[in-house]
C-alpha cells in the first residue's frame, strides 16, 4: 500500500523540514494543506517555502487562487484527495504538511458537508453586520462551546455557517466536523512536538523575519490585486494587522506585535485540534532521529 502521511503540528514548529526530509526518503511528493498558502503572492506572510528550498521535490495545491477568490474547506477536499490519488496510483507517497488543522482533517478523515439554506445564511449575515463578529461569537459560544473553540472570534464567515448549520440541523455545529475515521487505512499522521515557551520564541522570531523579508510591501502589493476585497485571504493572520498599519489604523510596531499575539493565539488552537487524536505519533521537534522515527510509523501502518 502506498501510504498517505501528514505533518502536523503548530506553526513554527518545524513541520516543513521534516515533511522535506520524508518526502526524500519515501520518493513521494508533498501537498500543501495550509489554506492561505493557496494564493499567488502569499509567500512571505505565509511562510511558503521558495521554490529554490524544495529540494527539487514536487509540490502541490500551492498557488492556486488569486487574492480576491474564496476558498472553502470543500473545494479544498476535492483538490487534495484528486492529488493523492493521483500520486499513489504512480506509487509516489503523498506527503501533507500545513497548518490548516480543519483542512487536513478533511482529507484524510470521513468528513461530508452539510447543506445550505440561503435564507438562514442571509439571516446570520444580517445580524453579523449588525452585531459584529465578536457578540455573535459569544453568542456561538454559549451554543456549541466547542465550535466557538475552534472558530477564531473575528471570522464572521465561519461564525455565520457555524450558526447556520446549528439551525438547519438542529446540532452542534461541532458534530458536522471531521471523525476520527481514516477515508484510507494506509493512513499516519505524524506530529511535531516543541514546548511552548520554545515555540512562542520561535514565533516571535519568525514575525520578525516575515517583517524584515519586505512583509509591508508584499501585502501593499497584494492590496493593489484584491486583497482587502477577498473574503478568506484579507483574514489570513498577519495580513489584516498589516493592512490596519497601511490605513493608518496600527503603527508598524503596533502590527507586528499583533501579529506574534494572533499567531501565538492559532497555535494554541491547532494544538486544540490534534491533542486529543490518539492516531497520531509524536516526535520532539529536535530530535536526532526524528525522521527515522516517522519512517518508523509510516512502516507500522503499511507493513504487513
Amino acid at each position: 500500500m502506498t501510504p498517505i502521511v501528514a505533518i502536523v503540528g503548530p506553526t513554527a514548529a518545524g513541520k516543513t523540514s521534516l515533511s522535506l526530509d520524508l518526502a526524500e526518503r519515501l520518493g513521494g511528493e508533498v501537498v500543501n494543506t495550509d489554506a492561505m498558502q493557496l494564493y499567488r503572492g502569499m509567500d512571505i506572510g505565509t511562510a511558503k517555502l521558495p521554490l529554490a528550498e524544495r529540494r527539487g521535490i514536487p509540490h502541490h495545491l500551492l498557488d492556486r487562487l488569486d487574492v480576491g477568490d474564496p476558498a472553502t474547506v470543500a473545494q479544498f477536499q476535492g483538490w487534495a484527495r484528486e492529488v493523492i490519488a493521483s500520486l499513489r496510483a504512480e506509487k509516489k507517497p503523498p506527503v501533507l504538511v500545513g497548518g490548516s488543522a480543519l483542512y487536513t482533517r478533511a482529507v484524510l478523515d470521513r468528513f461530508e458537508f452539510p447543506g445550505t439554506d440561503p435564507a438562514l445564511r442571509e439571516k446570520w449575515e444580517a445580524e453579523l453586520a449588525v452585531r459584529g463578529a465578536a457578540e455573535l461569537h459569544a453568542f456561538l459560544r454559549e451554543r456549541d462551546p466547542e465550535a466557538a473553540e475552534r472558530i477564531v472570534p473575528d471570522n464572521g464567515r465561519r461564525i455565520v455557517r457555524a450558526l447556520e448549520v446549528i439551525e438547519l440541523t438542529g446540532r452542534p455545529f461541532s458534530a458536522t466536523l471531521p471523525q476520527l475515521d481514516y477515508v484510507e487505512p494506509a493512513t499516519v499522521q505524524v506530529g511535531v512536538r516543541i514546548d511552548k515557551g520554545l515555540l512562542e520564541q520561535r514565533i516571535e522570531l519568525r514575525v520578525d523575519e516575515m517583517f524584515a523579508a519586505g512583509f509591508v510591501e508584499e501585502v501593499a502589493r497584494l492590496l493593489d490585486e484584491g486583497l482587502a476585497e477577498g473574503r478568506t485571504a484579507s483574514r489570513a493572520i498577519g495580513y489584516q494587522q498589516v493592512i490596519a498599519h497601511l490605513a493608518g489604523e496600527l503603527s508598524l510596531a503596533e502590527a507586528r506585535e499583533r501579529t506574534v499575539i494572533a499567531t501565538r493565539q492559532f497555535a494554541r488552537r491547532q494544538m486544540a485540534w490534534w491533542k486529543n487524536d490518539p492516531r497520531i505519533t509524536w516526535i520532539a521537534y529536535d530530535a536526532p532521529d526524528r525522521v527515522e522515527q516517522a519512517l518508523s510509523a509510516v512502516g507500522s501502518i503499511v507493513e504487513p
